[in-house]
């Protein structure tokens, strides 16, 4: 799976403009001011000459009649203003919703949809080089990041010795996440992949507690608890239960738990060698992208899908090239569609919903790859999806005390 995990959290909400807010502001307080003081003015004028003659009160009452006018029409260009000013900023708040909402619905079609393409590639066309497809994924990032780079759309550091050096140790990490996902993919149904998944926040959370010495509350070891037992009843209750599949989710579960642990001491530690001293969620797409390409020619030739590649007719399709070409973006837009969902919205929000994702997925996987199952194992998989819903409210929960 191509998501790229550990990426930092930034706010971007679009904010009215305070130059012209101002000037607004400062144009209303005028002309209402003005208005009141030619109210003011008038009315003076009138007491003035009360005991003058009627010619005089007449023409008089005129002037007052037009300046009322007048007043009533600065009043009313005021309340324009007024008005013109909460529909600038109602239409903000709109925008800045609008924004947070596409790119949530963006991120989950994204990440559904690379599962299920993945699912659909390694399944339904039984091919059988996950490595191979891993690598061409990798490769049609490199190339689409280096596109825009070029085109000066985006900036990434550039890809030093040292920076290599640094980064190397969690890159091939990251590869093992990669290619273990695609091996258990072809043996595991979706929904189960989803709940054994569950798994990976059971090993980070034991994990930072050994490494970071950092505590939990009852809450988190609860949803824990019940994450393992939809993992073991789910295993047991699987109609198409496949032991090399499940060895390799459980090896891709430490993998991820490995990365995510790692990840954020090797970003100290590569910060400082970069020239910005700054590493930015581009500059580690194409890190990690890049870095994968050797890294995956290397076990291409040691499990020797060289010789499987040479042999199928899969290669010769076109369509065959189109839904891998197409995996490769969709592989890509997760990483970008993860960094526009966090720039609007919040890092509790963003966890909330990518475990409230698992659920349509599961049920995608079920009906499209029609999936044997029983009552026992649907509550199985309903079940751990709803304990990764509590136990991402859990950590919201402990942040906000903490």
């Amino acid at each position: 799976m191509m998501k790229i995990r550990g990426l930092s959290v930034a706010s971007s909400l679009d904010s009215p403009d305070p130059l012209s807010e101002r000037s607004l502001i400062e144009d209303n307080n005028n002309s209402s001011q003005g208005g009141e003081r030619n109210i003011l003015d008038h009315q003076s004028i009138l007491l003035d000459h009360v005991s003058s003659s009627f010619r005089r009160e007449v023409v008089n009452r005129s002037f007052s009649m037009k300046a009322v006018n007048k007043n009533d029409e600065d009043l009313e260009n005021g309340m324009l203003e007024k008005d013109a000013e909460k529909s600038v900023r109602s239409n903000k708040v709109v925008t800045v919703h609008n924004k947070a909402l596409l790119s949530g619905v963006a991120y989950c079609i994204s990440s559904c949809s690379m599962i299920l393409v993945n699912k659909y590639v390694l399944s339904s066309y039984d091919f059988n080089a996950g490595i191979s497809l891993m690598l061409y994924q990798n490769f049609v990032s490199v190339v689409v990041v280096s596109i825009l780079r070029l085109f000066g759309v985006i900036s990434t550091e550039p890809l030093t010795w040292k920076l290599v050096k640094v980064w190397l140790p969690v890159n091939v990490i990251f590869v093992g996440m990669l290619i273990t996902s695609m091996f258990s993919l072809k043996y595991i149904n979706v929904a189960m992949v989803t709940v054994l998944k569950n798994v990976t926040n059971v090993i980070t959370a034991v994990g930072e507690m050994y490494l970071f010495n950092k505590t939990h509350d009852n809450r988190v070891w609860t949803a824990l608890f019940l994450m393992i037992i939809s993992a073991i009843s789910g295993g047991i209750t699987d109609l198409s239960f496949h032991a090399i599949g499940y060895t390799w989710q459980i090896i891709n579960c430490f993998l991820t738990a490995s990365y995510s642990l790692t990840l954020r001491r090797v970003m100290d530690t590569a910060k400082q060698v970069t020239k910005s001293g700054n590493l930015d969620e581009f500059s580690m797409v194409l890190l990690n992208n890049t870095l994968s390409l050797p890294l995956g020619i290397f076990l291409i030739l040691v499990f020797n899908e060289v010789d499987y590649l040479s042999r199928t007719p899969l290669l010769q399709l076109p369509t065959f090239w189109l839904v891998t070409t197409f995996s490769g973006f969709l592989g890509l837009a997760i990483s970008f569609t993860s960094m526009w969902f966090l720039h609007q919205t919040s890092a509790t929000t963003y966890s909330l919903v990518g475990s409230l994702n698992k659920i349509p997925l599961s049920v995608a996987g079920i009906f499209l790859f029609h999936v044997p199952t029983s009552l026992e194992n649907s509550a199985s998989i309903f079940f751990g999806l709803l304990a990764g819903v509590f136990f991402a409210r859990a950590k919201m929960q402990e942040k906000s005390r903490s």
